[in-house]
């Protein structure tokens, strides 16, 4: 059933409490917390933007790292408020707490068309437990609530889910952001009944992460393109030697049934028919987790399709790129989740690049509906410089994966519906 959305609202000097993913990546420079990335923030000016036009008074609530609990100075929300006021070229109120007197009385003296920003709620372990007093304080502050945080739709926190009960309980409506919506759309709707051919490409490194999603999108989906690290654990349950890949060797029963399922179904599930591999030196550096850094030497296209035991797999090959290419120029409808390499290493990048060039081709040339399932995949779409060339890309990781697996998000149910 659809939602509500800020569009069905009327919230003219009213308090609006509105949860947002400003999660943002930040580093330290001269002493201060500075912003690498500020997609997160942007994505959030369109709704903004509606309501401080309709003369609604703005409480922003968002989460920061993993604090714990505890008041950690480089997870603030202060420099997020100071891009903010500078991305909405307007003033942003920001209060070092998110519930309490101070919070309140800063609330109370909003205008409309203010907006405030709350410090992390992650400040307190009530947030992540969804305590219902710690959600009843953050409902105290507003009329209405609003949801444009998918990438935490996810979880039942007290600020996705529990403050929306106490809001909904006192006559006020909960309503999605228009982020929200265009992800509700495009990885809901849109796939429900997508134009065909619908094909589906898959990376990253487990097939445990996936196999959900590859189960529900059998039942849609044409074709299936597997590639990244967990095309390795589909491989060795073919019977094929895999080297050094990264692989998940108790998986394989998972992988076997997805080809059987595929085969009944008569969906196409194609994995890599050659390789990019490399050899794995240990070195004696340790990496920020004080394991042994592995060093990838000799990198080179193997055609054969058994991996010597020396080596690793760590990219799709030439001859799959141009085969799988073939297939997402032909399609109407493109979802694509996960890597098909180390795209983070240059020399294991064509594979993902490649992909990402014949996605954005079929969305220009063919007019086909393509959707970036969240998380590596934004970044790897964005590196390659084609991120405006797609139809939409998604802001949430592992909300996306729990979304197309059919799973209910309690943020999403916890809104009012649009009857």
């Amino acid at each position: 059933m659809a939602k509500l959305t800020v569009k069905d609202l009327n919230v003219r000097g009213k308090r609006v409490l509105m949860r947002v993913d400003y999660n943002v990546p930040m580093e330290e420079k001269d002493g201060h917390m500075v912003i690498n990335d500020a997609t997160r923030i942007e994505e959030t000016l369109p709704t903004l933007h509606l309501l401080i036009k309709q003369g609604a008074k703005i409480i922003l609530m968002a989460h920061l790292g993993r604090p714990k609990g505890q008041r950690d100075p480089s997870l603030s929300l202060r420099p997020v408020a100071a891009k903010l006021a500078d991305l909405l070229g307007r003033p942003v109120a920001f209060v070092d707490d998110c519930i309490g007197e101070k919070v309140e009385k800063t609330v109370g003296v909003l205008q409309p068309g203010d907006v405030l920003l709350l410090e992390n709620v992650r400040y307190y372990n009530e947030e992540e437990a969804n305590d219902p007093v710690f959600a009843e304080k953050l409902a105290r502050l507003a009329d209405v609530y609003v949801n444009d945080a998918f990438g935490a739709a996810h979880r039942a926190h007290a600020s996705t889910e529990g403050v929306a009960r106490f809001i909904a309980k006192g006559g006020g409506l909960c309503a999605a952001g228009l982020l929200m919506e265009r992800e509700l759309k495009f990885l809901g709707d849109e796939l429900e009944n997508p134009a065909r051919p619908f094909v589906v490409i898959l990376g990253g490194a487990k097939v445990s992460d996936k196999i959900k999603v590859i189960d529900r999108l059998l039942e849609k989906a044409d074709t299936i393109l597997i590639g990244g690290a967990m095309a390795y654990t589909f491989k060795l349950a073919l019977g094929f030697k895999v080297g050094k890949s990264l692989v998940e060797a108790d998986k394989t029963d998972v992988a076997k049934s997805a080809l059987d399922k595929a085969k009944a179904r008569g969906v196409q599930l194609l994995l890599p028919t050659d390789n990019i591999v490399a050899t794995p030196v240990k070195t004696d550096k340790l990496n920020k987790k004080g394991k042994p850094v592995i060093e990838l030497t000799n990198p080179r296209p193997l055609t054969e399709p058994n991996i010597p035991d020396t080596e690793e797999g760590v990219d799709i090959g030439p001859a799959t790129i141009k085969s799988f290419g073939d297939i997402v120029r032909g399609a109407k409808t493109i979802l694509w989740n996960g890597p098909m390499g180390i795209f983070e290493d240059p020399r294991f990048a064509e594979g993902t690049f490649g992909i990402a060039r014949m996605v954005a081709e079929a969305t220009k040339q063919n007019g086909a509906k393509s959707i970036i399932g969240g998380g590596d995949s934004v970044k790897a779409i964005n590196k390659a410089g084609l991120g405006d060339q797609v139809t939409f890309m998604s802001t949430g990781g592992g909300a996306s994966l729990e979304f197309l697996e059919g799973r209910v998000l309690p943020g999403v149910a916890a809104l009012g519906d649009n009857a």
